[in-house]
């Protein structure tokens, strides 16, 4: 079976492994206070280009948005993000059972606007009674989004700029940021996404690591007692070096971008194959994430040797589905999907059914 339903199939890349095992008899202080965790905190300062940020390490992703996002929000405030965003779909409600709801806009993909934050804003001011609604206390992005598509610099400085006018820090979620940053249509660094939100993290989890995510902050009002809150929240990892060993690999000698760029090589492959069997796509994806429209009885075919994910319905007789590339994902496992897609649109010996399908 090959895997592409996500980009955390594999384990970690080989030199993280490998300087795991060099450092395996280290003897270090805990929860993050050690010499590796330190450099780790400098490499992505200097990427960032501010050398006041700070850094801290977790564990995976939904801890991540729920240690950020509560550490940020009152009781009675609640966090805006697209319907579509993660913390609203992906996460079992982790984010209502720390105590806030999440303010969801619509968004066609994946994306929201300074607009769409300036309209909740200001609904919230003109209610009669607006202590009996939830306030909106902050603005939540991920860059790519849900749907793989990315923010622009100027609709990220937008954003930032309408967000900050409002009062509400901007958290951007970078579970899959390197792939973002890879893409040969990013238009912005690490540094310049620095300047442009309050808080994010930089992934490890989907990106190399065998675990982790980096959180920086940036808004200095948001730094105060951060590491009570990863403690109170179970993300406080007493073997806090084996955070700090793998983003220290993966930033050391520019690691991270460069297995960031498979990925997007990959996706690409598989993006152009597909176009050129004149196959459509949901949204149109830059990063690792490609959603095609395909025949369902093609898609049931498939499965026999792929994985992937469904997405959703698109007719009666088609489905948008994602496939995914990782870090690792091998070229020939690419091309072998590539061409049994390619037979399947075209192969004489197809069922009536698939025939039907592709009209």
């Amino acid at each position: 079976m090959i895997r592409f339903e996500c980009d955390y199939n594999e384990g970690a890349h080989e030199r993280i492994l490998q300087r795991l095992i060099e450092t395996n008899m280290e003897q270090t202080s805990g929860y993050g206070t050690d010499p590796h965790c330190d450099r780790a905190r400098s490499l992505i300062r200097q990427a960032c280009d501010s050398e006041q940020a700070d850094v801290h390490f977790l564990v995976g992703g939904t801890q991540t948005n729920t240690t950020v996002i509560a550490s940020i929000l009152r009781p009675y405030q609640g966090v805006i993000a697209a319907t579509s965003g993660h913390i609203a779909v992906h996460e079992t409600g982790a984010i209502e059972a720390t105590g806030h709801k999440v303010l969801t806009v619509p968004s066609e993909d994946g994306k929201i606007t300074a607009d769409q934050v300036r309209a909740v804003y200001e609904a919230h001011r003109s209610e009669s009674s607006p202590e009996h609604c939830v306030q909106p206390g902050m603005v939540y992005i991920s860059q790519p989004t849900e749907n793989g598509t990315m923010y622009s610099k100027a609709e990220l400085q937008s954003l930032f700029e309408t967000s900050k006018k409002c009062g509400l820090p901007l958290f951007v979620d970078g579970a899959r940021l390197g792939y973002a940053l890879a893409s040969p249509d990013c238009d912005m660094t690490l540094a310049d996404l620095a300047r442009l939100c309050d808080v994010f993290y930089i992934g490890g989890t989907k990106i190399g690591a065998l675990m982790g995510e980096a959180v920086v902050i940036l808004n200095d009002a948001l730094k105060p007692d951060f590491r009570y809150m990863i403690k109170q929240k179970g993300g406080l990892l007493a073997k806090g070096r084996l955070l700090g060993i793998q983003f220290e690999t993966l930033f050391e000698d520019g690691l991270y971008l460069e297995i960031s760029r498979h990925a997007i090589d990959m996706a690409m492959r598989i993006h152009d194959s597909l176009e050129e069997q004149h196959i459509g796509f949901l949204y149109e994806s830059p990063t690792n994430q490609q959603f095609p429209i395909l025949p369902d009885v093609l898609l049931e075919k498939l499965r026999s040797q792929y994985t992937f994910t469904f997405w959703e319905k698109v007719d009666a007789t088609h489905s948008a589905v994602r496939f995914c590339t990782s870090w690792a994902t091998e070229q020939e496992n690419v091309d072998a999907l590539a061409r049994d897609i390619a037979r399947l649109m075209h192969e004489p010996s197809e069922t009536r059914e698939l025939a039907e399908a592709l009209v």
